[in-house]
Order: C-alpha cells, then structure tokens, then sequence
C-alpha cells in the first residue's frame, strides 16, 4: 500500500514539471528566402517566440501594429532573438530592411482562469416585495430589476500601414542627388 502511495505521490509531483517545460520551449519563426516562416502565428500570453535569421541578408523584428511595440536589433546569419508576449492581441510586423517581409502573430489570453472564479448563472427577474409600510386600500405592484450586463466595445481596427519614415528620407535623399548630378551635367563646357 505504501509503494501505491508513493508512486501516486511521486506521479503527481512530476506533472507540473512536465508543464512548466512544455511552456518554456516556446516557439520559432525562422527567417529564410526573405520570409518569416510562418507568416502567421497563433500563442498565448506568457508564451515566447524566437526569430533566427537564416538567410545570409540582415533582417529584424518591427512592430506596425499591435498593443506594445516590438523591435529587434539587426539580425545577422544565425543570431536570434527572443520576445515573450505578456499583452494579448494581433501584432503586425516586418522587416525594416526588406518592408515587403511581413507577418502576424496572434496572442490569445492566458488559459489559467482566475482565482476566484464565479460559477455561471442565468440571468433571472428579481421580484421585490412591495414595501410593508404602504397603507392597505392602495397596493403597489412589484417591481422587477434585471442585473445589468457588461457590454463589450470593439476595438478600433489598426490604421492603415504608412511608409517607413527612413524610405522616405532615401527617396528625397536619391531626388536631391539625381538633381545635382543633372546641373552639373546640363553645364556648358568651357574652353
């Protein structure tokens, strides 16, 4: 009898472990051919997901959209990095280096429900009495009151994806230059 115990204690301290390691193993987008693969990507609150570059180009992580901001430094050939999601909601990003590189990552809320977890009830009229210290030839009738329920608001969609601020400054940066290259070429050659 003890050894039955033992090994049901000993089985039951060893499954929180093997949770708390299958948590911790997170996820991995490789970055190959100029792509995140996979481009969309589904976890939870709590979870980390790791980026590895794998091509021979620098690549990075860049929010454009989403509850907190993300941005990785440069990527070289085989450097990762890692970002664990605490906010839930769908995170839009790319790669500054290469702005047609995007992906998505979904995070849904944590599974473990709270602590003090109410059990659920339907939604029932409540009739009250009429109150005892009305005079007998009128009678009032009894009211109802309905609890009132939470009323869920939509979040606004994300704007829409702008330039990158630094492909606009190399655009009027190529103008400038085109220009003083087409002065200096129209001049007439002195003799």
């Amino acid at each position: 009898m003890r050894a039955l115990l033992a090994a049901v204690f000993l089985l039951f301290l060893s499954a929180p472990a093997e949770v708390a390691v299958a948590a911790a193993q997170g996820h991995q987008i490789p970055i190959a051919q100029y792509a995140y693969q996979p481009g969309e990507m589904t976890v939870r609150v709590g979870e980390t997901v790791t980026w590895t570059n794998q091509d021979q180009a620098p690549h990075d992580v860049v929010t454009t959209a989403g509850p907190a901001v993300l941005r990785s430094p440069l990527l070289a050939q085989g450097q990762s990095w890692s970002f664990t999601f605490t906010v839930p909601g769908v995170y839009d990003y790319y790669c500054s280096v290469h702005p047609d590189m995007r992906a998505r990552v979904t995070v849904l809320p944590d599974e473990t429900p709270p602590a003090a977890a109410q059990p659920e009830t339907t939604q029932q009229p409540v009739v009250e009495p009429p109150p005892a210290a009305i005079p007998p030839a009128h009678t009032a009738a009894p009211t109802t009151t309905t609890a009132a329920t939470p009323q869920v608001v939509a979040a606004a969609p994300p704007p829409p994806n702008g330039l990158d601020p630094m492909l606009l400054l190399a655009g009027l940066v190529a103008a400038v230059t085109t220009f003083c290259l087409l002065l200096l070429g129209s001049r007439p050659e002195r003799e």
